[in-house]
């Protein structure tokens, strides 16, 4: 495996891309550690005692707590994309322009940016404002300060889009993806030591780190089997004579993933959730807050429930999107295609559609017991420092196969063997 991946390094492309990729990442860790001018990051590293925004913290690779220019992540671009997704269903025009190719995408793509600056802006002042607040936390509060803060995090945001945009197009792999899993893996080594600290002063023991480790790897199993997982649907192709040559014959298959949706829906849903904290933030010693704070944090049944029904819900919303049984049952009738023992058209639809939905609800079932995870492992093994769970063990699973797939691509396509045999 090093060995043929050695030897495709010495080629320029795949190298250049690899580094490219490094290079926009360490980007990414430089920005985390710039703070926003005017805040005093100890005192607000302080506040940071909801689970919520320790979670938003690893996403965000320790920005957050350290308040610094890249402290709001990528979650504007994903909530932009969130409204554009909804609004392509919605509007014609928005669902015509998405069918006009790559044209039409590089349109629907600039409406996204523009649309990240706008949130970005406007979760930056919310956040800003909620800060002023709390004593301590800002050195000078008011408009001006309000307005450095706001500016800082929307221009942070917007160079995280464009480092993302820029890995995906240049990189090897999803680059909004490899940002939230460079932030999750950054936390990892901190997470560590406050566990090897747990263990010397004797809250925890042996036996809870090994409870950890046995739990990690079945889940890690388990999360490598689904996201590889696929119901493979036979499809005939008839024997088309053109002049003398004879085209078709041969047997095949639609390959159908069973959670087809990836990281996607379970990252949609977080974003959606961490909107309650952030409204508590800015009424601290309102009843709203009282009430979100109370029964709405991380790790109450209130919360767990909406959110599983939230990642359900994108599950079968992405799929939706991203696979239409229709257009795919068209093309197969068009060369000549068949599903043994289905009438070409629209019954071949409905049946790729019946099965499709069967997968996406088991693909969303597993995703929402994933989410909630953290709050049975925390139990069971008593650790907390690690944030082990569905939602980052997720991401980091499935952004590693996926780059890993794109490497083993780029190796097979310059006759290399391939990365994984």
């Amino acid at each position: 495996m090093f060995g043929s991946f050695q030897q495709a390094l010495k080629g320029g492309d795949l190298r250049n891309k690899l580094l490219f990729t490094l290079g926009m990442l360490l980007v990414f860790r430089l920005g985390a550690h710039i703070p926003v001018p005017g805040i005093n990051a100890d005192v607000f590293a302080k506040l940071l005692t909801n689970q919520l925004f320790g979670f938003y913290d690893i996403i965000s690779g320790g920005a957050f707590k350290r308040f610094s220019i890249f402290a709001m992540s990528i979650t504007p671009y994903i909530n932009a994309s969130i409204i554009m997704q909804l609004l392509t269903v919605v509007i014609p025009k928005l669902e015509q322009l998405q069918k006009e190719g790559e044209e039409g995408r590089k349109k629907i793509t600039q409406y996204v940016r523009y649309g990240t600056v706008i949130l970005g802006f406007i979760q930056a002042i919310g956040m800003a404002i909620a800060m002023g607040r709390y004593p301590g936390v800002l050195h000078k509060p008011g408009i001006g300060a309000y307005l450095i803060i706001a500016i800082s995090l929307t221009a942070g945001t917007a160079l995280l889009m464009w480092i993302g945009e820029m890995i995906t197009e240049k990189g090897i792999g999803n680059g909004i993806s490899l940002i939230i899993f460079a932030g999750i893996v950054a936390r990892i080594p901190s997470g560590l030591n406050t566990m090897v600290e747990l263990l010397k002063a004797g809250t925890i023991g042996f036996f809870n780190i090994l409870s950890f480790v046995v739990i990690a790897l079945v889940i890690i199993s388990a999360l490598v089997a689904v996201n590889e997982g696929q119901r493979r649907i036979p499809i005939q192709y008839a024997k088309r004579v053109v002049g003398r040559r004879v085209y078709g014959g041969q047997s095949t298959f639609l390959p159908l993933r069973v959670n087809m949706g990836g990281v996607i829906p379970i990252i949609f849903g977080m974003s959606i959730m961490m909107f309650p904290a952030t409204i508590a933030s800015w009424f601290p010693k309102s009843g709203v807050s009282t009430f979100i704070n109370t029964y709405f944090h991380f790790g109450t049944v209130l919360y767990n429930i909406l959110y599983a029904l939230l990642i359900f819900f994108f599950t079968y919303f992405y799929v939706a999107i991203i696979f239409n049984p229709a257009d795919v049952a068209d093309n197969i009738k068009k060369y000549g295609g068949f599903i043994p023992g289905i009438r070409p058209g629209r019954p071949t639809a409905d049946y790729i559609d019946r099965v499709l939905s069967r997968l996406t609800f088991a693909g969303g079932i597993f995703l929402a017991f994933i989410a909630i995870l953290p709050n049975f492992v925390i139990k069971v093994t008593g650790i907390t420092s690690l944030y082990f769970g569905g939602t980052a063990l997720l991401i980091v699973v499935g952004v590693a196969l996926d780059t890993m797939k794109q490497l083993e691509a780029h190796l097979l396509l310059r006759s290399y063997e391939g990365f994984v045999k």
